[in-house]
């Protein structure tokens, strides 16, 4: 048992356990469940209805946790409801495409009245019956109107609460929190400080002045219903990172983790380091079962995604005024409902700054490589007895491209498998499907990125316009290379008489003989660095074209995070993050030619996912 999950035990073993039982409650033990069991059950699902209880226990029946007595922690949040809450998630939604995610993002928009508090499960009803009367207690103090003035700073931008109605506010979280203490032996605490409201978080400094942009487009005296709203968490899990699955996923191994779409995961990133590459080991939120998933059938999920809402307190107040059909809907958890109807203000903004976007830079991950399916000694499996290739299974590439030294340096310089190429090709039509206008391509050394480059050309159907300039500074940090020398990479010459659509008239900004084995990763930020801003010289800035590079998996940061000016990860972070980048995967840079900077977008066109699929071997598997 971890330290933390001991504390937690001994913290909530001695606790008196009320004997009070609910209506909720007897149906439940009349079918034999357990007290303890059914109060997390019902707690777990916010005390709505018996059938989602019983759904909860159904999905639990092989959770690990079920008997542990470490209750829930609850939160008290003041929510907008109505046209303001609507234009805040249009304000989410927008900054988190603009200037990428911040803390904000992580939960939904709200004012902090009590933060988190542990309350057994059962006492949980004993919040409930506390919140309503403290509400009918100030129903008729409540501020009919809040007011909101923007605040903004290098790392925070938010909405202030008008310190007399603040008043207003604490004196309502202060009267919930001594009767929650006194009642329900809580140990809860109001927020003193200064009321807020936050729209962006721990940003980079020169979103700021984007993000106030988008922050003033929001009408704060919009109609307003304010909502006082009881939140829980499971309190395990505080400092876990949330996963969503997008597909299913049936274990093969009895330690893998059953996953539907739409599961929501608790992964400890510290416990990541020691797990195979493609791989993480988590908690599902659905079912309480732990185990190792496929990395790439899931996405990042928000904080408050996993969050239950218990019960709320609606404030009728003047600003109440508009009519059935203007009502929104309630307070989503992940932050980014979805709004039809985009505020006029915010739409002026954007389309003046899509004005402005001159140009984009697209960088990609190249395809499947064969020693990634088939590992480092690939090319031992299809060589004859005489040195000759062939192909030992469908998906080595059906030929090697001739070079002048050993056919042993494709081991450093491996190729693209079939899949690879199919990959680089699917990739390319739908990048035509969007009418992506390719007009530069920039493609590191190695073989398996020109043949990226030239099959999404060719899906592309610019395999005869556009040709693939080499640049040796695209390749990944050398310290990454097994063999620890650099690879003896095909020369133009070579890649031009196999038929690779090759710019022979351009000279690199860094020759081969510049890459030094075993950089420090500080030199590859930096030859990085030199390297996009080297090309994006080099690429007139009059059209709006693609300039498309195909490198690796450390490209995606090396090369936007410049481009941008982000400043660069830690070399540890690095090297978890290119873990996680697929074939194939992409970044999407737009110029914003007035302001003199690049922002990092949506990509055109998703990735590709798809499952691995083993080898076969009919006479063993049937036969046998």
């Amino acid at each position: 048992m971890a330290v933390a999950e001991a504390q937690l035990y001994a913290k909530v073993s001695n606790k008196h356990r009320s004997r009070s039982t609910s209506a909720l409650l007897e149906p439940l033990l009349a079918k034999g469940f357990p007290a303890h069991v059914a109060q997390k059950a019902l707690v777990a699902t916010g005390q709505n209805t018996i059938e989602d209880a019983a759904k909860w226990l159904h999905s639990h029946c092989n959770d690990p946790s079920l008997d542990d007595p470490i209750p829930q922690e609850y939160a008290l949040y003041l929510c907008p409801t109505g046209r303001l809450h609507s234009r805040l998630q249009d304000f989410w939604k927008e900054s988190k495409r603009q200037c990428g995610k911040n803390r904000a993002h992580e939960v939904f928009p709200h004012v902090t009245l009590c933060d988190f508090f542990p309350c057994e499960d059962q006492k949980v009803e004993l919040l409930y019956d506390i919140l309503k009367r403290v509400g009918d207690s100030f129903s008729q103090s409540f501020p009919p109107s809040i007011s909101l003035t923007l605040h903004a700073s290098p790392s925070y931008l938010g909405f202030f609460i008008d310190d007399s109605q603040a008043n207003v506010l604490k004196e309502f979280a202060v009267a919930f929190s001594s009767e929650a203490s006194a009642l329900a032996d809580c140990h809860v605490k109001p927020s003193l400080k200064q009321f807020h409201l936050t729209l962006a978080h721990r940003f980079y400094p020169h979103h700021q002045k984007t993000l106030e942009q988008l922050a003033k487009c929001i009408n704060p005296g919009e109609p307003c219903q304010w909502v006082a709203a009881l939140y829980s968490r499971d309190m395990r899990f505080v400092h876990y990172q949330r996963l969503r699955a997008l597909f299913q996923y049936k274990p093969q191994n009895i330690d893998e983790l059953m996953i539907n779409a739409g599961d929501l995961i608790y992964v400890d990133p510290t416990h990541q380091r020691d797990v195979s590459e493609g791989w993480v080991i988590g908690t599902s939120h659905r079912t309480g079962c732990r185990g190792f998933l496929p990395e790439n059938y899931t996405e990042k999920a928000h904080e408050s995604d996993t969050w239950v809402k218990h019960r709320e307190y609606v404030f009728e107040t003047a600003s109440r005024s508009f009519t059935k059909t203007e009502r929104e809907p309630n307070v989503k958890l992940n932050g980014e409902a979805h709004n039809p109807s985009m505020s006029r203000s915010v739409t002026n903004v954007l389309s003046l700054q899509n004005a402005a976007l001159r140009r984009g830079v697209l960088v990609m991950r190249h395809g499947e490589r064969v020693d990634q399916v088939f590992g480092k000694s690939w090319l031992q499996q299809c060589l004859t007895a005489d040195g000759k290739y062939y192909r030992a299974d469908l998906n080595f590439p059906s030929s090697l491209p001739r070079r002048k030294d050993s056919m042993q340096q494709f081991e450093c310089d491996p190729p693209l498998s079939c899949c690879g190429i199919f990959q680089s090709r699917l990739i390319g039509e739908a990048l035509l499907d969007q009418e992506v206008t390719v007009s530069y391509v920039y493609s590191s050394p190695a073989l398996r990125c020109v043949q990226t480059a030239q099959h999404l050309l060719q899906g592309l159907r610019l395999n005869q316009k556009v040709k693939i300039r080499v640049e040796p500074g695209l390749f990944e940090w050398t310290k990454w290379e097994a063999s620890r020398a650099i690879p003896n990479f095909m020369t133009v010459a070579e890649l031009v008489e196999a038929s690779y659509n090759i710019d022979t008239s351009y000279r690199g900004n860094f020759p081969p003989s510049s890459l030094v084995p075993s950089e420090s990763y500080e030199d590859y930020v930096s030859r990085s660095s030199a390297v996009i801003k080297q090309i994006i010289t080099a690429c007139p800035s009059k059209g709006k074209g693609v300039i498309l590079i195909v490198g690796h998996g450390s490209s995606l940061a090396s090369l936007t995070r410049a481009l941008t000016g982000l400043p660069s990860r830690d070399s540890g972070d690095c090297a978890q993050m290119v873990r996680k980048i697929p074939s194939l995967g992409m970044c999407f840079c737009e110029e914003l030619k007035e302001e003199n900077k690049w922002q990092m977008v949506n990509p055109p066109v998703k990735t590709l996912t798809h499952g691995a699929n083993a080898a076969f071997n009919w006479r063993n598997t049937i036969m046998e």
